[in-house]
């Protein structure tokens, strides 16, 4: 830690004068480098760095990095540095937060990696009046009813996903086995599709719930079987479904059984292998998209070339939102806190086409998904998916599908 303002700080030699040289000499002198060291503009990073998730987390840094990287790391002509703490748990993670303003002295925020911890960072971050953006968690709260004026999200609400889609899973009839995991994620994906299937009148054949790490899906997968739904409505997150597609694999159950859940992380089908590997699911980013805009191939290639491996949909997201921020900052041309937030507000991203950006009245980013199914036969190590669509399949349909802020239950003062 820094030392403040004492007289340890003052040189050795100067205090030997006396008294007499600390009148002439004022104490304010020996803080000038530290001064100059403020010129650094400090920007958090909240990712955890253990635990399940901690796969994708890789890849939301690296994306957050490679950002900075890309503006030789630095924000207006300024040096520039990302600090990076743990998210341990929400109460952790609000404590890490707290840290980053008051000891690290950061102008703004990035990470949320899980929507429990974000729920709770969020809060915080209205408490501290900070700069939140939130590059991964998907929880509705978030900019439902828990909005607030400093935190910003990126990745689509759960229930928006799963409107968006509906009319695929739909296909495959309507008699669904919901297999969703105990937290925030899983609870918001199991109200919102039952939402849709009693509108569509359907059945549901069965209804699991299981805790985080479960090591064993033996009896759910036997359950499953006997059930015989029309398909499975997943809802469990990163190494969890690894878990649970290798086991759905090994007991001879790949193919019976169409396997749907939105937000895959490439990480999380990339650890099932090419054998296991099987679903049809929502994505926010594919690194092969034909349809991508350049600067997203450009991207695409300079993070392959320096990592080695290709760009995990995790990557983007940790890119884009650190990249919207430090443009946002150009753009005030401040550090202030209501600077930066009217940056984001009015920063812009993606193409003519398909154009992503803040929505003013909530803070949520809006962008069209894409819906990625596995391959039949995966003879590349990271080439997994083909897209079969992006939705909303109409552009002009991109703010009725998010809801307005006011429905959404978002209040903001």
């Amino acid at each position: 830690m820094t030392a403040g303002p004492s007289r340890l700080a003052v040189p050795r030699r100067r205090a030997l004068l006396g008294a007499a040289a600390l009148t002439a000499t004022p104490l304010a002198k020996p803080f000038i480098a530290p001064a100059a060291a403020a010129d650094t503009i400090k920007i958090g990073l909240l990712l955890a760095k253990t635990g399940d998730i901690a796969a994708q987390t890789e890849y939301l840094a690296n994306g957050t990095y490679l950002a900075l990287e890309e503006r030789g790391n630095k924000i207006m002509g300024q040096p520039a540095e990302l600090i990076w703490l743990d998210e341990p748990s929400p109460q952790g993670s609000q404590q890490n937060m707290q840290r980053l303003v008051q000891e690290n002295k950061v102008v703004a925020i990035l990470g949320g990696s899980l929507s429990s911890n974000a729920l709770a960072e969020q809060a915080t971050a209205a408490q501290l009046k900070i700069p939140f953006v939130c590059n991964n968690a998907a929880a509705t709260d978030m900019t439902g009813k828990n909005c607030n004026h400093y935190t910003f999200r990126l990745n689509t609400p759960v229930a928006v996903q799963a409107a968006m889609f509906a009319p695929y899973i739909m296909g495959y009839g309507k008699k669904w086995y919901f297999l969703t995991a105990n937290y925030a994620f899983g609870q918001d994906i199991a109200k919102s599709f039952k939402q849709i299937l009693t509108q569509a009148s359907g059945t549901i054949a069965g209804d699991d719930v299981v805790p985080l790490n479960t090591p064993d899906y033996s009896s759910f997968i036997l359950k499953i079987r006997q059930a015989k739904p029309d398909m499975i409505l997943g809802g469990v997150p990163a190494g969890d479904l690894s878990t649970f597609l290798k086991q759905w694999n090994e007991m001879g159950m790949k193919g019976s059984i169409p396997i749907c859940e939105i937000a895959i992380g490439d990480t999380d089908i990339w650890a099932v292998g090419p054998e296991a590997a099987t679903g049809l699911y929502t994505a926010l980013w594919w690194y092969d998209n034909a349809n991508n805009p350049p600067e997203e191939k450009a991207f695409a290639a300079g993070y392959l070339k320096k990592y080695g491996k290709p760009a995990a949909d995790k990557a983007w997201m940790g890119w884009i939102a650190a990249k919207s921020l430090f443009e946002s900052i150009e753009l005030a041309k401040s550090t202030e806190t209501e600077a930066i937030i009217n940056g984001l507000e009015s920063w812009k991203g993606g193409s003519a086409t398909n154009p992503y950006y803040w929505r003013k009245g909530d803070h949520q980013m809006l962008l069209r998904n894409l819906v990625v199914q596995t391959k039949p036969k995966i003879t590349d190590k990271w080439d997994y998916f083909d897209v079969k669509g992006v939705v909303p399949e109409n552009l002009a349909d991109l703010e009725k599908v998010f809801g307005s802020p006011e429905v959404n239950g978002c209040h903001m003062t």
